[in-house]
């Protein structure tokens, strides 16, 4: 079939395969490009399809030579009808990882479920023995509790008063002004039920009782911060609530580790385009005027730029690893310099409909936004017969 984008909201309703394989591809290169990591042999991902997680994965294989497993819940394709992005993605990183004499298999379905827990411990076991990195890189935006069953909705509003500034809409072009309503107690203890630390908790308990952890492994999670500009809205809002619970897990973890030298950290990272923070007012704006500052200083960053960077200068220098005040390490540090936001702030006054061309990056956003779902790469034949029916060979 022919696979063009087609389009409803915020969201990409197809994928392209190869372009998919052409994103793993220049990821590969660049890890490659940038020399090797003494880094970790044997990796857990959970989350691994697309963004830092899947970043992640290629950056500890073909970074460090490890053996990777990958869990994730993606939709498969049927005739006719294309899989998610991250479907595509990890099937290509299967692929050439296999080809390279790389282990590297990959469980499909939900990562908060019990089922899904107790496969992947099978799997460890039977496989590699022990794991001595594990990645904690899950965004959905819904949770059914293993335990009591409950079904929580995480939802992005502010806490205490209502939110209004100014958003963009990068299909279009237009800014305009958007309003949300603040939280209720209940939207806040779902939202820090789904994206908080209980699960990434729950996945490092199971890990070592089944002695599957090794001794001084280290595990990792994912947040952000960002600027005054968005704080009303994130890092003071519901999401900023769901981090601070997750950053505070970091420290329960690392205490429960104690035993086998373990440690684990929170990595505060630099905004990017995904589907979730495309979603998200306010930040599609930002994100436009940050990718301009920061490509004209040279220091703009994608996924894998960062994870190789985490990886190399942070986690991997045979030193202690660098942290904050609070624990966390930073590699938003280039995004939080103090002239890059100075100039963010003074954009964001000037920014309307028609000067956004000018003084922002929309049209690196819409080529970004268009590359998650493997669309606008060089290398590529969109006008070509492409299939759709592509498998990951180690799920059954």
């Amino acid at each position: 079939m022919i696979i063009e984008p087609r389009m409803r909201g915020f969201i990409c309703l197809t994928s392209h395969p190869k372009g998919c394989e052409q994103s793993i591809k220049n990821q590969i290169a660049y890890v490659k490009s940038k020399g090797p990591i003494n880094g970790p042999k044997k990796v857990l991902v959970i989350g691994a399809s697309t963004g830092f997680g899947l970043a992640s994965r290629i950056t500890s294989a073909f970074g460090s030579d490890a053996a990777t497993i990958g869990v994730f819940f993606e939709k498969p394709p049927t005739e006719g009808r294309t899989a998610s992005p991250g479907w595509y993605n990890s099937a290509a990183f299967e692929k050439i990882a296999t080809e390279s004499g790389l282990y590297a298999k990959s469980i499909n379905g939900d990562a908060f479920s019990n089922e899904i827990k107790k496969q992947t411990l099978e799997l460890i076991k039977a496989d590699l023995g022990q794991i001595d990195l594990v990645i904690y890189s899950l965004a959905s935006p819904v949770r059914q509790h293993p335990v009591t069953g409950v079904l929580h909705r995480s939802v992005l509003k502010p806490i205490g008063a209502t939110f209004t500034n100014k958003t963009v809409d990068f299909h279009s072009g237009i800014v305009s002004e958007i309003s949300i309503a603040p939280a209720t107690d209940e939207d806040i203890s779902n939202t820090v039920a789904v994206m908080g630390g209980e699960d990434w908790s729950m996945w490092i308990e199971e890990l070592k009782a089944a002695n599957l952890l090794a001794p001084g492994a280290t595990t990792v999670a994912y947040s952000y911060i960002g600027p005054s500009l968005t704080e009303a809205v994130y890092r003071k809002g519901t999401i900023g609530r769901a981090k601070d619970h997750l950053e505070a897990t970091a420290f329960d973890i690392t205490k429960s580790l104690a035993d086998i030298n373990g440690k684990a950290y929170v990595s505060v990272n630099k905004a990017l385009v995904t589907q979730a923070s495309s979603a998200i007012p306010v930040i599609p704006l930002y994100i436009s005027l940050l990718y301009k500052i920061m490509k004209e200083e040279g220091i703009h960053e994608g996924c894998i730029e960062q994870i190789q960077r985490l990886f190399k200068e942070r986690l991997y220098t045979g030193n202690a690893v660098p942290t904050d005040e609070k624990g966390r390490i930073r590699v938003d540090d280039l995004e939080m310099r103090a002239d890059v936001q100075e100039k963010i702030a003074k954009l964001w006054l000037e920014s309307t409909t028609e000067t956004l061309p000018e003084l922002g990056d929309l049209a690196g956003y819409k080529e970004d936004f268009l590359h998650l779902f493997g669309f606008d790469f060089e290398g590529v034949d969109y006008t070509a017969e492409s299939n759709e029916l592509v498998a990951i060979p180690s799920i059954v």
